[in-house]
Parts: C-alpha cells; sequence; structure tokens
C-alpha cells in the first residue's frame, strides 16, 4: 500500500506530543524558546508550540546578522501568533570572533558559514536559561536526511517537533495550521549568495521526499539517487549519539 500522509492527524500528533512532553518533564512555568527566521520550519514549529502550549509560553528570538533584508517575515510571524519575541543582533558577536580568529588563522569556507548558526544557538541557549526556556529544534526531516544543518548550530536543540516529517509534510501541517502562505511557502535561501537551498542540493525537496518516503526510487535519475544517498551517509553523524569508549570494568 501507497505511504498517504495525513496531514491532521500529524498535526494533532505532534500538538498532543509537544502539550504531553513538558507536562511530563517540565514546571508549568517552563517556556519554549525557539529561532525566528521567518521560514517555513520555524514558523510551524513555532505555531504547534503556540497550540500546545499557549502563546504566553512561547518566546521567538530574531536574530539578524547585521542588517537582514528579510527580517519582516520574522514579525509577521512574531505578530501572527502573538508570542513574546527578542531581537538579539549577532553581527557584532560573529565579526569579532572571526577577527579574533583571524589572527590566528585564515577562516576557512565551513568556519565562516557554521559560526553564525553556532552562535545563534549559544543565543537561544541564554535566553533559555534567562527565562526557564527549552530550546525547540527545527529541523525537519529532508533536511536531516541530506545533512543540510549545522552540526551544534540549527540542528542542535532540546526537543524536535519536526525532524520525523518531510519538508512537504511540513508544508501541508502550515497550511492547516492557518498560517500565512508567505510564511509556509517562503522560498529558503543560503543567506550568503542568493542561491535558494534546492540549487546548493542540486534537486528539489519534492524529489528527495518522495524518495524518502519510498514512493519514487529515482530509477529516472541515478545521478540524484546516488547523490543523496552519497549525502545521507556522509552526514548521519549529525543524527546520531556522539561515539564514546565503553569501558568495561570487569575485563
Amino acid at each position: 500500500m501507497a505511504y498517504v500522509f495525513d496531514a491532521q492527524k500529524a498535526a494533532d500528533g505532534v500538538i498532543e506530543w509537544v502539550r504531553k512532553l513538558f507536562a511530563e518533564t517540565a514546571s508549568p512555568d517552563t517556556n519554549a524558546v525557539i529561532g525566528i527566521s521567518g521560514g517555513k520550519d520555524s514558523s510551524i514549529a513555532a505555531a504547534v508550540c503556540a497550540k500546545a502550549l499557549g502563546k504566553d509560553r512561547v518566546i521567538g528570538v530574531l536574530m539578524p546578522q547585521g542588517e537582514q533584508s528579510d527580517i519582516s517575515y520574522s514579525h509577521l510571524l512574531v505578530d501572527t501568533l502573538g508570542i513574546r519575541s527578542y531581537t538579539i543582533n549577532i553581527g557584532d558577536t560573529v565579526s569579532a570572533f572571526m577577527s579574533e580568529l583571524g589572527k590566528h588563522m585564515e577562516p576557512s569556507r565551513q568556519a565562516v558559514i557554521n559560526t553564525p548558526a553556532r552562535i545563534r544557538m549559544t543565543t537561544l541557549y541564554a535566553v533559555a536559561a534567562c527565562n526557564n526556556g527549552r530550546v525547540v529544534n527545527t529541523c525537519n526531516l529532508s533536511e536531516d536526511w541530506v545533512g543540510y544543518s549545522t552540526k551544534y548550530g540549527d540542528a542542535a536543540g532540546d526537543f524536535s517537533p519536526l525532524s520525523d516529517l518531510t519538508v512537504t509534510e511540513v508544508l501541508q501541517i502550515g497550511d492547516l495550521l492557518g498560517l500565512p502562505k508567505e510564511l509556509v511557502h517562503k522560498t529558503p535561501t543560503d543567506g550568503l549568495c542568493g542561491k535558494t537551498d534546492e540549487d546548493n542540493l542540486g534537486f528539489t525537496y519534492a524529489m528527495l521526499d518522495r524518495y524518502i518516503r519510498g514512493l519514487d526510487d529515482l530509477s529516472s535519475v541515478p545521478g540524484i539517487k546516488e547523490k543523496i544517498d552519497r549525502m545521507h551517509r556522509a552526514n548521519l553523524h549529525k543524527l546520531r549519539l556522539m561515539p564514546k569508549f565503553e569501558f568495561d570494568p570487569g575485563k
């Protein structure tokens, strides 16, 4: 039987999961702290948390790096949900750190790309520490599958409502929750060179999602299948627990 996604069932399920998680593991005044980029994942994850916990227990954190041309989307999300928010600009922090690093070595492209994401996660945990909060991971299954996230950056968090759902499925939940179309269907870009996520990946999320769910074996585009499989294998370290030496005191 072919896989069929039930958006209503998934939305109800994830909302109840968040509600139950906080009821069982947190105090009644514990907040959900989430970075708000204005894109689909942070918008939908924030909406899920607001539905589960109430808007008064969700704190949005806007973290532009200097000037952010599309920050109006983040403000739209905060206003739509009616949640508390803070805007903490990480521009000076990133510049200061990269300047100090540059005194000792030439920053690599990977360092330039990943450092801001890790500083944003540090910021979220600082806000959470000040507001009895738990940090929301906003990754989805599609991006996790091919490693399109930063380890200890946006791949971190205390709980993850969307990481078992593909992009296609996340979008359906966003539409179901009644979020503005411009938030749910905003084209994701890398924020560096103006390319879309799909341009960088070399395939569409729709193609990837059908492959993940077993709806298309990609036999008609073997090069894409090989690329997806290669990216998945190479990035499994982001999804698994840190390898550790297991000491047996009995030996």
